[in-house]
């Protein structure tokens, strides 16, 4: 099947590693061009960077503070720099601090938002106003959660509320850039092996899978293939919409 990717450029931020660095590669192997960000691996970069070039396609990755707001305005700007333009954004990169409400700190709850939902607004602002400004339509897809929905029982609620703010933005987006050709969606994730959990997994797993009707938990190149349909021109008739890859976990 031709997803409408060959010679496209996309941006994925936090895509060195678990569901972003999977991202990167389909859409490469898609035959889109990658920009990628990470914050502190360079190494890890550069190689998904490599693996994208061994796929001859373009690649580069940016160092971005995305809890930074010039870092991430300017993200949008540095890739059409580098490429000439940029037509797909995916919203993966979020942090997953730990804490109680009863003992969490405004730094780390701003923190949390500053990164998971306000670097979207930014980076979905700059990229729709490329689109528009170039008359040619977009697509962007934000990485959500099933915490979103359900809430956090195991002190993640900074991070469920950040997840809950991208539906309402995205629903939100997606209403006015329509006529604009640019469809924004959701992607909204369940239990997935990535570094970012792999150490509660191992400490609760049986906890964790238990809640998942299909009994396993996702891999991230599973999470990857689903994010290529819903920015390929398969999708183009898909808006505002949140997809649950949850194993079961929402059912809806």
């Amino acid at each position: 099947m031709d997803f409408g990717l060959t010679g496209k450029t996309a941006i994925v931020t936090g895509g060195s590693r678990g569901v972003g660095r999977e991202i990167a590669l389909s859409l490469a192997n898609e035959g889109a061009n990658v920009a990628l960000t990470y914050q502190g691996n360079k190494e890890k970069a550069e190689e998904v960077v490599q693996e994208i070039e061994a796929m001859n396609k373009k690649a580069v990755a940016f160092q971005v503070d995305l809890g930074n707001t010039e870092d991430a305005e300017n993200l949008i700007q540095k890739t059409i720099d580098h490429f000439g333009t940029v037509d797909v954004l995916v919203n993966n990169a979020a942090i997953w601090l730990t804490a109680q409400v009863k003992d969490m700190t405004l730094e780390d709850w701003n923190k949390t938002l500053d990164v998971n939902l306000t670097s979207v607004f930014l980076t979905s602002q700059a990229f729709a106003n490329h689109c528009i400004a170039q008359g040619q339509p977009g697509k962007i897809l934000n990485i959500t959660s099933q915490a979103a929905f359900h809430g956090s029982t195991t002190g993640h609620a900074h991070y469920a509320a950040s997840k809950s703010g991208m539906i309402g933005f995205t629903a939100s987006m997606a209403r006015e850039m329509a006529k604009q050709r640019i469809n924004v969606n959701n992607l909204a994730l369940g239990i997935v092996e990535t570094d970012m959990i792999r150490e509660n997994l191992e400490k609760k797993r049986d906890y964790y899978v238990q809640r998942i009707p299909l009994g396993r938990v996702a891999q991230p190149s599973e999470m990857a293939d689903i994010a290529c349909f819903l920015v390929s021109n398969k999708a183009d008739y898909i808006t505002g919409a949140t997809l649950d890859a949850t194993g079961g976990m929402l059912m809806r």
